[in-house]
């Protein structure tokens, strides 16, 4: 990867909405030249997807949740049920295996303390856990899908 795959990348963070013609000019490039690059970009899995981003407070999930999980279930299967449940669940976000005394972190998007209740509900139900801890954001801070690109 070289400083042009970095500048198309850093525009299609930007806005991957925009034309080949105007990524192409944005990095100096011819269209084709362009196209090509972001082909195999794409190929390469550096890509994974083009999506749009969506305002939550419109959509009427701007409450966010993050939610330590701890369980005493340590096996392949259970992480399986707990994985699938997660998926089966819109209102879950994001999930991540955690290092320390938190075993899974999820973020966890709803209208207001009821939505977040029934999505609690649904989640306990149908697996296991040992505590389950919840906090919830006062204030979004920063929030990006932009990754940094320095460190390819």
């Amino acid at each position: 990867m070289n400083e042009i795959d970095r500048k198309i990348l850093a525009a299609l963070q930007e806005d991957a909405g925009r034309s080949v013609a105007e990524i192409a000019a944005a990095v100096g490039l011819s269209q084709s030249p362009c196209w090509r690059r972001i082909q195999k970009l794409e190929a390469d899995g550096v890509i994974q997807r083009r999506v749009a981003l969506l305002d939550p407070t419109q959509l009427n999930v701007g409450v966010i949740a993050f939610v330590a999980v701890r369980t005493n279930h340590h096996d392949p299967e259970w992480l399986e049920t707990f994985a699938q449940v997660a998926q089966d669940i819109p209102e879950i976000v994001e999930l991540y295996r955690m290092s320390g005394e938190v075993d899974y972190m999820l973020r966890v998007v709803v209208p207001d303390i009821a939505g977040f209740d029934a999505v609690y509900k649904k989640l306990i139900a149908r697996v296991p856990l040992s505590d389950v801890t919840s906090s919830f954001a006062m204030e979004q801070i920063k929030s990006t899908t932009a990754l940094p690109l320095d460190y390819v």
